[in-house]
């Protein structure tokens, strides 16, 4: 976390994200301070990380709607699915025959997938589910995932518990 202001006045006006040659957003180190102030407390008033961070709140307000549109990050309420009704969750490992992409694709659209990533390695797709319960698991590797063209074959990692989720992985 950045205690002391980052920044002064006069950089409130540049960018706070430029685009690199391949297209990624470029953060400065008042952006990146931004994101650490959110990601401690997403709910942290705009004033107050202005402060933190040496800029006007109106400042921190126009970077971080940047950041949101961009791409760059997202705010949102993060929960425990065994708190909101949701018992079961897997890992499920996707082979592949033909256009990964497509089949990445398709789980992405699915509402009980939460993530979705293109691998190298044993899988060419791992996707996280959440089910309400087996029976609901059930029917979405057997029946939407398996049915997917292209899907090869599916190995399921059910989750026992959780024990540690994180989105604090900073800014670096």
């Amino acid at each position: 976390m950045h205690s002391e202001g980052v920044a002064s006045r006069s950089t409130e006006h540049r960018d706070s994200a430029r685009e690199s040659r391949s297209g990624t957003p470029q953060l400065d180190a008042v952006s990146l301070a931004i994101i650490e102030q959110l990601q401690e407390d997403g709910r942290r008033p705009y004033a107050a990380i202005g402060k933190a961070v040496g800029l006007s709140e109106a400042a921190v307000r126009q970077r971080v709607q940047k950041l949101l549109d961009q791409g760059v990050m997202q705010i949102v309420a993060v929960t425990d699915p065994l708190t909101v009704g949701f018992r079961r969750q897997a890992m499920v490992g996707v082979h592949v025959e033909g256009d990964v992409e497509s089949v990445a694709d398709a789980l992405s659209a699915m509402s009980e997938v939460e993530y979705v990533v293109m691998t190298a390695g044993s899988f060419d797709v791992l996707a996280e589910v959440v089910c309400e319960d087996d029976d609901h698991l059930l029917d979405v590797i057997n029946r939407r995932i398996r049915a997917l063209p292209g899907v090869r074959s599916t190995e399921s990692f059910v989750y026992l518990k959780l024990k540690k989720q994180t989105y604090m992985w900073g800014t670096r």
